[in-house]
């Protein structure tokens, strides 16, 4: 008899279950955990009872897929996790014509159907709960034991099933730190192409995952060796044994997956991961040779690489909250190179570009490249002056809303109605103001500002938007030489 201790809200649904006659079991990643001595994201019942009989012992529930599952909701309680218990019956499944979904699902009689349609060993437990009693046809409670991950019966027919589990078989041992079996793990890579008729939505919740996992290196490794990485991030195979130049260690691809590795050991957000795993992505496309240095290089590696992954994350159809801020720090992780170049106009111009929301995240993903690079933290003294001249910079205006003066000052000034030339002054006045904050005074901005007046409207324009023009400029021109080089269109 095994006694693991299950929530008064998931027992009520088995024990309501039962008392109407039916099997309940909870089955599948909650019972893994609860051997693992983790709590359950999730909890999933598994019976042989139908769906409009499940929803008839139960006030409140929603029944909204082909596979039969009902979702039997709690409101009385707090935690996420126990909020909605999906109860699905006991079910058989035949012919997977798009390796993605079944052709036929047939409610069953039997747990053991239910079982053997499972994917790994690990996932393929039941146990009732109100008598102790573990269902285990596959030995999966060994392998929970062992660490292993364990297609259920044949490990071809699992893949071909749904090729998504090869994502899963990845994801699980990331998060769980499992290896797996030598012959699932030969399965994964005759079945891989099959991960071309997943969709993207599929693919990158899986990916997500694996990147907050807690060992994402090791998974990217798994995915490097099982040849799938073509199918998820494919730009990354590029910088697969590319070398560096002498202030590297490794090769591209390693310090790509080392600078993630250290963003999940500080446990930073997806951003900042993604990011760091990305930071570097087009090395191979600028690396030059220079006879000047005796080295190679990659100037302008990050105006390709955040285009380059703009494109990554929106193919992996991320939100566009996410693709922006990934995009933007990986635009700017260069900025923090060399600290003897940097100037605190440098700095307020950065934090403008940026974003004061997103500066410290800048940061936090160069200390990722620097670990990733092989080296111990960034130096204090680096660190020190970084920090404190970002936080001076923060004392200072660096964005229109920090000026002492509004769009309904100009008017009132200028007799000026709304319209464009108002917020071109409004940016050429801060582009004055982040060169020297000395200039953000009440009185000298509305006397510039009546100077600007008497420009041009494409005159304020070029003033206002110079600094933005300018380096949008120099990154397309850095863009046509690359493809040139490259003869890429």
């Amino acid at each position: 008899m095994t006694d693991f201790l299950v929530p008064k809200a998931v027992s009520h649904v088995t024990g309501k279950l039962r008392e109407a006659g039916y099997e309940a079991y909870l089955v599948g990643g909650c019972v893994r955990d609860l051997f693992l001595g983790k709590e359950p994201k999730d909890w999933d019942v598994t019976t042989n009872a139908h769906p409009e009989q499940i929803q008839e012992l139960f006030e409140e529930t929603f029944y909204n897929n082909d596979f039969g599952t009902v979702g039997v909701v709690n409101e009385e309680t707090e935690d996420k996790a126990l909020k909605v218990v999906e109860v699905t019956p006991y079910r058989t499944e035949y012919g997977y014509s798009d390796s993605r979904r079944p052709d036929e699902v047939h409610f069953s009689e039997n747990l053991q159907d239910d079982l053997e349609r499972r994917d790994f060993t690990v996932n393929a437990l039941a146990y009732d709960e109100s008598k102790g009693q573990i269902i285990d046809l596959y030995n999966g409670q060994k392998d929970i034991e062992q660490k292993l991950l364990k297609a259920v019966g044949n490990a071809d027919l699992r893949f071909d099933e749904d090729a998504l589990r090869i994502m899963r078989a990845i994801r699980l041992g990331a998060e769980l730190g499992f290896g797996i079996e030598q012959e699932t793990f030969e399965a994964i890579t005759r079945n891989a192409q099959n991960l071309e008729n997943i969709s993207k939505e599929r693919i990158r919740d899986e990916f997500t995952r694996i990147i907050m996992s807690k060992q994402p290196m090791e998974a990217l490794l798994h995915m490097k060796h099982l040849d799938i990485l073509k199918y998820v991030v494919p730009d990354l195979e590029r910088s697969i044994d590319v070398e560096q130049n002498r202030s590297h260690v490794y090769t591209v691809f390693e310090h790509l997956l080392r600078s993630l590795q250290h963003a999940a050991d500080k446990e930073y957000s997806l951003e900042i991961r993604l990011a760091a795993l990305f930071h570097d992505i087009s090395k191979p496309e600028t690396k030059r040779f220079s006879q000047e240095s005796n080295e190679y290089t990659f100037y302008g590696h990050e105006v390709v690489g955040s285009r380059v992954t703009r494109k990554a994350l929106q193919n992996l159809k991320y939100p566009t909250k996410v693709i922006e801020k990934v995009t933007k720090l990986v635009r700017w992780h260069m900025f923090f190179a060399d600290p003897d170049e940097i100037t605190l106009s440098a700095v307020r111009r950065m934090i403008s570009n940026v974003g004061e929301e997103d500066i410290w995240d800048l940061m936090e993903l160069r200390i990722c490249d620097r670990i990733g690079m092989g080296r111990p933290k960034e130096q204090p003294f680096r660190y020190r002056k970084y920090k404190a001249m970002i936080e001076e910079a923060l004392r200072d205006p660096v964005s229109v809303s920090m000026l002492k003066i509004d769009g309904g000052r100009l008017m009132e000034i200028t007799n000026e109605k709304p319209g464009p030339k108002i917020g071109y002054t409004l940016h050429a006045l801060l582009e004055e103001v982040l060169d020297d904050p000395s200039k953000n005074e009440a009185e000298y901005l509305e006397k510039r500002a009546g100077e600007l007046f008497q420009l041009s409207e494409e005159k304020l324009k070029q003033l206002g938007v110079q600094g933005k023009l300018k380096r949008d400029e120099e990154d397309q021109k850095l863009i046509d030489e690359i493809h040139r080089k490259h003869k890429v269109g």
